[in-house]
């Protein structure tokens, strides 16, 4: 009889944790556990093998890049390269975990500009796939392949470069690769993510091919022309090129315009050092540019690729890297907003037109109001009928808000201030010369490309509101109303913090906030011309967005807060539909719409103005047919 059975050293039972679950001891995983989990946080579905074999390849130097999948890269993966290769004595390390040539020290790690660092794909793919390495150097005299479960190496025929080749992916994990979609849905994927690589590098040239079919191919040649290739002639034509330098920063790409903008965030294309990302930090730059020219929840198109110095953004953030972070993200936040408005500014108009055109339209001439224009047919204009009912006939404030010098002799004066010279041909002109009015709604004109419809309330209001917004610029904080009783509502501990921090900003915005207690926020003045606003509502929106790191900061919440205001107030002042207009005033409204910034939509997001060709024409006529 031992101790333990006599009762002398009795085993206590294991310990029970609070809920009455058995407490376990703390113990190391299983090399296989951990390879396991770490493969998950790396490779997801195939197209994760595919983005980081691709990675590779092109921090290998590869000009031509081929991905060959079978299922949707759930039977096979092959990526085919051209690039330097791994020497013999390398490649079995090359499986091994944390092992890479990008990186040696934590200097290199803190300015990574190879594509890998982390050491961990290859590894990752061994454990979930049945993996092996085909490759040769310059100098080799043949190639080597390893099979990377079995550790076999032996010589292969192959020209310079590397292929990986992954079979049954998740084979050794089920429960994963029930997660899977279906096969078209699983090789979208992979197409897509060789889309990206192919969009950051025009150099070089990419082939996919699936079940022995090539799916999609763009080969090496101009930026310009990789764009045209990848997102498609469509985007090409309705976007605008940008190109900006910001201190370290240099930005480049393209921007879709307004009206082209797509209900979901399906085109949109970030690329920092080569490297694409999802950062709300830049999302939130670019939306912030369109914000008063997008109607609704409608979402912009671009493709944009920032150059920074490796040691201001760091790339070791996320295990797939997928995202990054900025050193200094108020100021990169700034100046991506800066170059996509920029970008956007111009009007199609003024774009389309020659530089000397725009010119001619930039420096309105004092002449007399111009008279009717029907040369094709030789007859005069008539005058304009009148009413036969009463119209309301707005204020030459309307029109003049903020009045501008010379303007003081109201709407008629403005009109012939605004007129180009007689001299000047119509096709000089982007938008045309009026012809017409209809529906007390709409401005017909006439230019080289056809017919032009203006929705006047929607362009004079962007207009109204530029000029506001140029009158604004430089102003201090907006005017506020003390209250006769504050305001006091319950917060939260965060709410409290950000208006003790903010205090500043908030008076800026016209609201005096102060802690009353640890809970409670009290409201002693509010923006003068929001009378009518929820006070916490308001004062809770408005800690929210300077709590968020991607807000812009406070000159942007500030900027914001006075370009809502205006723009109501630019609504307000804006000619009404049903108002008669001469055509001396309607030429007078296209003419600043050709040198007003974002005058293709109105603050809504609405487009001011569509051109109708005479090919569009003839075609409602069958002419030609």
């Amino acid at each position: 009889m031992d101790l333990v059975t006599a009762g002398v050293l009795a085993v206590p039972p294991p310990a029970e944790a609070p809920g009455g679950v058995a407490r376990r001891r703390i113990r190391e995983l299983p090399d296989e556990l951990i390879s396991q989990i770490a493969a998950g946080e790396v490779i997801d579905r195939p197209a994760a093998a595919v983005r980081e074999l691709v990675d590779n390849a092109i921090d290998a130097g590869a000009t031509q890049i081929t991905v060959r999948l079978m299922a949707g890269g759930v039977r096979s993966i092959s990526v085919e390269d051209d690039g330097a290769g791994i020497e013999r004595e390398d490649l079995p390390l090359a499986l091994k975990r944390h092992a890479t040539s990008k990186i040696s020290n934590l200097a290199e790690l803190e300015s990574v500009a190879t594509m890998g660092f982390r050491g961990e794909a290859l590894a990752a793919m061994t454990s979930v796939a049945d993996l092996s390495i085909t490759s040769r150097t310059a100098a080799a005299p043949h190639g080597w392949r390893l099979h990377a479960r079995s550790g076999e190496l032996s010589p292969a025929a192959r020209s310079t470069g590397t292929t990986v080749e992954l079979l049954e992916i998740f084979f050794s994990t089920p429960a994963r690769r029930k997660f899977l979609k279906t096969d078209n849905t699983e090789l979208s994927h992979a197409v897509e993510a060789v889309r990206r690589h192919a969009l950051a590098r025009p150099a070089v040239g990419f082939a996919v091919w699936h079940e022995g079919r090539l799916v999609a191919q763009w080969r090496a040649g101009t930026a310009q022309q990789r764009l045209a290739d990848v997102l498609g002639a469509d985007f090409t034509a309705a976007s605008r090129d940008l190109q900006a330098v910001h201190g370290p920063l240099q930005l480049h790409g393209r921007v879709g315009q307004p009206e082209v903008a797509r209900a979901r965030a399906d085109l949109q294309y970030l690329f920092v050092n080569g490297r694409h990302v999802r950062d709300r930090l830049v999302s939130h730059a670019v939306r912030a540019a369109y914000e008063d020219q997008l109607h609704g929840s409608r979402q912009p198109a671009y493709a944009l690729f920032l150059q920074i110095s490796p040691e201001l953004v760091d790339v070791n953030v996320h295990p797939a890297k997928a995202e990054v972070r900025f050193r200094d993200g108020r100021a990169l936040h700034q100046a991506v907003q800066r170059a996509v408005e920029e970008a956007l500014a111009p009007t199609r108009a003024a774009a389309g037109a020659a530089p000397a055109q725009v010119a001619a339209v930039s420096q309105p001439a004092a002449a007399a109001p111009m008279k009717g224009w029907q040369p094709a047919l030789g007859w005069a204009e008539p005058a304009p009928a009148a009413p036969s009912g009463p119209v309301v006939r707005e204020s030459a404030a309307a029109w003049s808000v903020p009045p501008a010098p010379g303007l003081s002799g109201g709407l008629a004066a403005w009109a012939a201030l605004r007129q180009p010279a007689d001299s000047q041909a119509p096709s000089t002109w982007p938008l045309g010369r009026a012809v017409a009015q209809i529906g007390g709604v709409y401005v017909l004109a006439e230019n080289e490309h056809g017919l032009v419809v203006v929705d006047m309330h929607a362009a004079h209001e962007r207009i109204v509101y530029e000029r506001l917004k140029a009158a604004a610029t430089g102003q201090g904080a907006l005017p506020s109303q003390p209250l006769l009783i504050p305001h006091s509502f319950a917060a939260t501990a965060a709410e409290v913090a950000t208006a003790e921090t903010e205090a500043g900003v908030l008076l800026q915005l016209g609201l005096d906030v102060a802690p009353l207690s640890a809970g409670t926020l009290v409201v002693r003045s509010r923006p003068a011309a929001l009378p009518d606003a929820d006070l916490a509502e308001l004062t809770r929106s408005v800690l929210a967005e300077l709590a968020q790191p991607e807000s812009g900061g406070a000159s942007r919440i500030v900027q914001r807060a006075r370009d809502d205001i205006l723009a109501t107030m630019a609504c307000h002042g804006a000619v009404r539909a049903n108002r008669r207009l001469t055509l001396e005033e309607m030429n007078a409204l296209l003419r600043e719409m050709e040198t007003t910034e974002r005058a293709d939509t109105c603050n809504h997001g609405r487009p001011t103005w569509r051109q109708v060709t005479m090919k569009e024409l003839d075609a409602l006529f069958l002419r030609g047919r």
